[in-house]
């Protein structure tokens, strides 16, 4: 049954994942690609959830190629993909590509041979229904900054122009949402069209050139964003996924206000955390009385952040604010969650605790930019 709430992002519906990604060779590094192709293809055939991979090559133009490739589900591949032994098996490919784009799919229906093209024909762990979206892509990247650096990195973050919001005919920038904990930075953005398309065209915006350079002597990680190894390396770990995204279709209330929460995860339960949280929030979408009208969990590792538009203070309702309704639901959440790093000792079945937790985790605003028409 189709829930009432919209959603326009979800990695945890169980359906396959087919997974595409476009390349352009340097001319002549075809060879030093197919060396690196076959080495990572060993490599991520051991990967638990991966099922079978293609290489192809363009039969119109021998410079661009296309990987394929099929996961179970789309959690394993995000394990994956966000670790850091992908980010080694990928590094040999780097100097014979010139661009390369990524793109996501699940599996909804399937013909196979001698089998109509029916509903009945999809796998049973694909989604029957496809979800509604919004048009609007989310990311985020999180990094984090050396310990005493914090007030001066949120002032130059929150001191720049914004970027101009229209990119082109089909793409804009609609909202980037900017918080910390302590000296981890989130910065969430929200993009109309192609979100490829608006993270490059941000990059080379003189501003944000001239803020990312000053950011860089307070960095814990080293980079230098003139150099296309370098970059590529940063933005590939600092990425933090959206896995879930979901609106009520209430009508959104006058006072709505955006705030992040940090919920660090105990080692290797990041994803199920996640899940615990896109599921409430699910949840959340169809209960007239909740109020929190919408959510974006990022999750990479064992961080997991949940972007949240709520009416009123956090505080007002802290187990809503937190997406802890229901029966065990503090329970589970106190079994995935490193306590000792949001500053919580005990039961989180406790007001008190529950209250600390929402200190702990309600993260600071340092800037929240939204494009008007």
């Amino acid at each position: 049954m189709a829930p009432s709430g919209r959603i326009s992002q979800s990695v945890f519906d169980g359906s396959r994942l087919r997974v595409i990604l476009l390349l352009d060779l340097y001319e002549g590094a075809q060879q030093q690609f197919l060396d690196a192709y076959e080495l990572m293809r060993k490599q991520v055939a051991s990967v638990p959830g991966h099922i079978s991979d293609q290489l192809c090559q363009s039969i119109e133009n021998p410079s661009q190629w296309l990987i394929t490739s099929e996961w179970e589900s789309a959690p394993p591949f995000l394990a994956w993909v966000n670790s850091e032994e992908h980010v080694e098996t990928v590094k040999p490919m780097h100097s014979c590509v010139r661009d390369t784009r990524s793109m996501r799919y699940s599996i909804l229906r399937e013909t196979s041979p001698g089998q109509p093209a029916s509903r009945t024909a999809a796998s049973a762990d694909a989604q029957v229904e496809p979800r509604v979206g919004d048009g609007v892509a989310r990311h985020a990247l999180t990094f984090t900054v050396k310990p005493g650096s914090e007030s001066k990195v949120a002032e130059i973050l929150a001191g720049y122009e914004s970027p101009q919001a229209q990119v082109d005919e089909t793409t804009r920038l609609r909202r980037t949402s900017l918080f910390m904990h302590g000296n981890r930075i989130v910065r969430a953005v929200e993009v109309e069209g192609d979100l490829l398309v608006a993270l490059r065209h941000v990059a080379r915006q003189p501003q944000v050139r001239a803020v990312e350079e000053a950011i860089n002597p307070y960095l814990e990680q080293d980079r230098d964003l003139t150099d296309p190894e370098s970059a590529r390396v940063f933005f590939t770990r600092a990425a933090l996924p959206a896995v879930h995204h979901v609106v009520s279709d209430r009508p959104a209330p006058a006072d709505l206000r955006r705030h992040a929460l940090y919920y660090p995860a105990k080692e290797g339960q990041g994803m199920a955390l996640a899940r615990l949280l896109s599921h409430q929030d699910r949840a959340a979408a169809d209960d007239p009385d909740n109020p929190v009208h919408s959510s974006t969990v990022f999750q990479r590792d064992d961080i997991v952040v949940r972007l949240v538009d709520v009416a009123g203070d956090l505080d007002l309702d802290p187990v809503a604010s937190l997406g802890l309704k229901g029966p065990g639901k503090a329970a589970k959440l106190e079994r995935l969650l490193d306590g000792s790093a949001v500053g919580v000792e005990g039961s989180l079945e406790t007001e008190r605790n529950i209250n600390r937790l929402l200190s702990h985790a309600d993260m600071l605003p340092v800037t929240d930019r939204s494009a008007h028409s």
